[in-house]
């Protein structure tokens, strides 16, 4: 039996279970480093099925390690399980209707996310038994990638030493090995510390800490011009001092991310942002001390296993979509304003090219798997991936799960992320997966020139972007 109609078969087996998980995970709809419910139901189902578990990785307690297995190669693949907050939304449904206003949904996937790494865990626990196999099977927890992380510290605490190589995959709109990178990010809280005061009888006594907060927005909003193209500074407000318009506001908090292609040139756009909230404070008398709570390195697909995963997506094929999911897909992308559907369409040309607009139009969703491609272009999002593939060889696999043009962290993606497209993408990334973990561990050449390139780009081990006194953030981010 070929090893893809092994996979499929155990697949079809397990697909109900897989399934299930991921439509619980879409229900619970956790926050990042919150994710008890979601911890428990996978760690069960991975426990049920024979694997070993260590938890509370990195002092993260939603965190976990599930191995099956013994001896080499040693592989893994990647799980995230968190939710975005006030992106609540019923499943499947095309208008904009809340399960509950202001509550947490999974308007990026990752049910679907870690349900598929699981299942791909659950298939190769399958193939290393029935081929009575050496080698070892991991499945990481990792919670709160959309909060400060936690890959990153799971690296710096070891949690991937003596791995061969990693797979992961990303539900998206298009079917492919994950050709560009991510920027690296940081972020800090800066608290900004003045004296309270009557803002009419006594001003002059007053040293105002929001007045010092928007400078150092003014500050930073003349610096975006002297920075590189790729760069990118966020913030928000999480304490502007209070609602008294007559009381010098004398603590404010506010939030900032900084992103860079490189962590050597982040760390150097940071502290040009950190001596704007310097100057911010000398110009309003006031004191500014702040915490740095989160950053990810960049992400580089690793060009040795691309090549393999490329070879497995080919092999395995596009999601099979029916009518109904079409017609599901295209109501989706109908479901946007007008300047966002004009901009699909333009996107959809330079893709497919315009003599296909009108087809992909009409089933707008995916049916093809994309070429990879080995550049060194950038986008400008972040993912604490980044860190896993400057530890150990990784490659992330983007499979289709949601509408041509579907906008991520949208009510529209927490409709798509519980329907039947989401399943079947879900379970074509398990297949990716799986196939490109068989291909690779029967293949130790491909493996430690996939290890010379992860040597190449961290310069012998793994640097985390982290200074080693910074903690998981829990409950501060």
């Amino acid at each position: 039996m070929g090893d893809l109609k092994f996979i499929e078969e155990i697949l079809e087996k397990k697909k109900e279970k897989i399934i299930d998980v991921s439509n619980k995970i879409w229900e619970f709809a956790e926050l990042p480093y919150d994710e008890y419910k979601s911890y428990d139901l996978l760690t069960k189902v991975l426990e049920d099925e024979g694997f070993a578990i260590k938890g509370n990785i990195a002092d993260i307690p939603t965190s976990f390690i599930a191995s099956f297995g013994k001896g080499k190669p040693v592989f893994g693949f990647l799980g995230e399980y968190d939710a975005l907050d006030k992106l609540s939304q019923a499943a499947g449904c095309t208008q904009k209707k809340p399960i509950e206003d202001g509550k947490p949904g999974h308007g990026c996937g990752h049910n679907a996310l870690g349900a598929g790494s699981l299942g791909a865990a659950l298939v190769m626990k399958e193939y290393l038994t029935a081929n009575k196999l050496d080698g070892t099977v991991i499945f990481f927890g990792c919670p709160a990638e959309e909060g400060a992380g936690s890959k990153q510290f799971m690296a710096r605490a070891g949690a991937f030493d003596g791995v061969d190589f990693v797979y992961t995959w990303h539900p998206a709109t298009m079917n492919q090995v994950q050709s560009v990178r991510t920027v690296a990010i940081m972020g800090a809280n800066f608290e900004f510390r003045g004296l309270a005061s009557h803002a009419g009888g006594s001003p002059h006594l007053g040293r105002s800490a929001l007045d010092a907060t928007e400078l150092m927005s003014v500050g930073v909003n003349y610096l975006r011009e002297h920075m590189i193209d790729q760069a990118r500074i966020h913030y928000a407000y999480v304490d502007a001092g209070g609602v008294s318009p007559n009381v010098v506001q004398d603590r404010t908090l506010i939030k900032y991310e900084v992103r860079s292609p490189k962590v050597s040139q982040l760390k150097e756009l940071f502290e040009r942002v950190v001596n704007v909230a310097k100057g911010a404070a000398l110009m309003t008398d006031t004191t500014v001390e702040y915490e740095i709570t989160m950053a990810f390195s960049d992400y580089i697909p690793n060009a040795a296993l691309a090549e393999v995963a490329d070879e497995a997506f080919k092999e395995v094929g596009a999601p099979e979509w029916d009518e109904e999911d079409y017609k599901l897909a295209k109501e989706f992308m109908l479901s946007y304003n007008d300047s966002t559907i004009e901009s699909i369409k333009q996107s959809v040309k330079e893709e497919y090219g315009e003599e296909r607009l009108e087809e992909i139009w009409d089933k707008p969703l995916d049916s093809e798997v994309h070429p990879y491609e080995n550049t060194v272009k950038y986008v400008s999002g972040s993912t604490d991936v980044g860190d896993v593939c400057y530890a150990v060889p990784t490659i992330n696999f983007n499979v289709a799960t949601a509408c041509i043009g579907n906008v991520g962290h949208t009510w529209q993606m927490t409709g798509q992320s519980r329907s039947s497209i989401a399943s079947k993408g879900l379970l074509t990334a398990v297949k990716v997966m799986a196939l490109s973990a068989v291909k690779t561990m029967n293949n130790p050449e491909v493996i430690e020139k996939a290890k010379q390139i992860v040597l190449k780009q961290n310069g012998g081990a793994y640097q985390c972007p982290l200074p080693e006194s910074i903690k998981p953030p829990i409950g501060k981010y």
